[in-house]
């Protein structure tokens, strides 16, 4: 896999409560990924860019919400693709060092 493919693969962290108790407690980092990426592009990107080791990974996609607009018209988010990504003992992703 090329380093372009990697890159866009993985968008970026998703940051939320949940995200923060999971990665103290359990190892495991989230991250919104491409909606037509696999599970094996995913484990591969997150190996090679962040040099860690992935232990498991969980993948789901999260449905785009329905929202009203001022005037009432019916509009619909888009659906977006996140993974839940368990690193092995030992490892650890630092995101203040990436930059």
């Amino acid at each position: 896999m090329n380093i372009e493919r990697m890159y866009s693969v993985v968008r970026g962290a998703h940051v939320s409560e949940k995200a923060a108790i999971l990665s103290d407690v359990n190892n495991q980092y989230t991250f919104k990924v491409s909606i037509d990426a696999t599970k094996p592009e995913i484990k591969t990107a997150v190996e090679k860019i962040f040099n860690v080791v992935v232990r498991d990974l969980q993948v789901l996609v999260v449905k785009g919400k329905t929202k009203r607009t001022p005037k009432g018209k019916i509009r619909k988010r888009s659906n977006w693709k996140k993974a839940y990504v368990r690193l092995e003992a030992g490892h650890d992703i630092d995101f203040a060092d990436i930059g």
